[in-house]
């Protein structure tokens, strides 16, 4: 049973900073491509940042130089350094695993999900 579990967001000023965290369990996250996502007008969950099993990054670009997703293997847990934030990155960021590397930032492309943090940014 494949479970990931988020903690860390809350609430932030424009220009402040917070720090997301995801610990999987239930089995090798080193393994496999993990991604933070959010709600998007549009699309169902925008892909805001992964990190492949080879450690390649990819950002969407309104959280580009922002941002900064990581991974620490050991403690099976996937990061994510908000600096810079904006309201409009107020949103509820949930964790995902890609079991199958694909290594594409869309939601179709997860298969396992967290059940999200809440970030709130106030100007």
């Amino acid at each position: 049973l494949v479970d990931l579990v988020e903690s860390g967001g809350g609430s932030a000023h424009a220009g402040g900073s917070l720090r997301l965290s995801c610990v999987a369990y239930g089995y090798t996250a080193s393994k496999y491509c993990m991604g933070w996502f959010r709600p998007f007008p549009v699309k169902e969950r925008e892909g805001v940042a992964e990190m492949s099993r080879t450690l390649a990054t990819t950002y969407t670009d309104s959280v580009r130089g922002r941002f900064t997703i990581s991974r620490d293997n050991d403690k099976s847990a996937l990061y994510l350094q908000m600096d810079s934030l904006k309201p409009e990155d107020t949103a509820m960021y949930y964790c995902a695993e890609d079991a199958e590397n694909r290594v594409r930032l869309e939601s179709r492309w997860y298969d396992y999900w967290g059940q999200g943090t809440q970030v709130t940014v106030s100007s």
